[in-house]
């Protein structure tokens, strides 16, 4: 057995440095594409001569609508890798309720129905789905916590995170790899607002994603939102419209503060 050289310790670390800047740049990817890929509206149909113009039909936009889909702050790549971070806060904390295990489920629904509630839903569900750093287990969370017609998974953008990850470490879904440690920690987050009397909210976590592999390690700051509904027993990712992709930012830098981040604080498990 061969002992490390510096040179090949340093060629490691460099490549896992671009491994992180590419899932990096792929989700400001999908920010791009998501807004690439919005349907034109219809050119209006020709008048005839001498007839009045008619007016342009519009489709009502309900509230819920209009609150998932407005933009959030657009953060350029390198806003999500570490670098110094700021006294400054975007509010005060935000309190969200902790739920115990449910056997068999990989998120609990022991969350109550409001806007903080469904933040730690999100809360948990990420740290959930994304442990591992495998796109199956995100895909299983995803399907495990979606109403009926919600958003496909594979337009999430933490789901084109960790595939890109695993396509440039030549890692297939589903195969493990030895050595290799995922994490993702929420410290921050943001209530985007609520509709429909509170039952429905879209909700945002900002956390520190971890990748470790043989003693070499990258991190970056995710941001994940969703638009939730409550069942009246649970929330859940809700049926329409995906919501807006989330800013990513490294957790308590100035960028985090713009992006309305605040800090979390979590109460004890019920």
């Amino acid at each position: 057995m061969f002992a490390t050289t510096p040179r090949r310790s340093r060629t490691r670390a460099r490549r896992l440095f671009l491994i992180a800047v590419l899932i990096v740049a792929a989700v400001a990817v999908v920010l791009v594409a998501r807004q690439a890929t919005a349907p034109p509206s219809s050119p209006p149909a020709a008048t005839p001569p001498g007839a009045a113009p008619s007016p342009t039909p519009t489709a009502p936009v309900d509230e819920a609508t209009t609150l998932a889909t407005r933009p959030m702050l657009t953060l350029p790549p390198e806003a999500a890798l570490p670098h110094q971070l700021t006294t400054a806060t975007a509010g005060p904390s935000i309190t969200v309720p902790q739920a115990a295990p449910i056997a068999n489920r990989v998120i609990s629904d022991n969350f109550p129905v409001t806007a903080e509630g469904a933040l730690g839903w999100l809360t948990v569900f990420n740290e959930s789905a994304l442990r591992g750093g495998d796109p199956a287990t995100y895909v299983r969370a995803y399907g495990e916590s979606a109403l009926p017609h919600a958003p496909s998974p594979q337009g999430s953008g933490p789901l084109a995170l960790l595939t890109a990850f695993r396509d440039e470490a030549g890692i297939r879904p589903g195969e493990l790899k030895p050595g290799l440690t995922v994490t993702y920690e929420v410290s921050q987050g943001l209530i985007k607002g609520t509709a429909d009397g509170g039952r429905f909210a879209v909700v945002c976590t900002l956390g520190q994603l971890s990748f470790d592999y043989q003693g070499q390690s990258t991190r970056m700051g995710i941001g994940d939102c969703q638009a939730l509904r409550w069942t009246g027993t649970a929330w859940r990712i809700a049926p329409g419209a995906r919501a807006a992709y989330a800013a990513s930012a490294w957790p308590g830098s100035a960028e985090s503060v713009a992006a309305g981040y605040r800090p979390l604080n979590r109460e004890g498990a019920r």
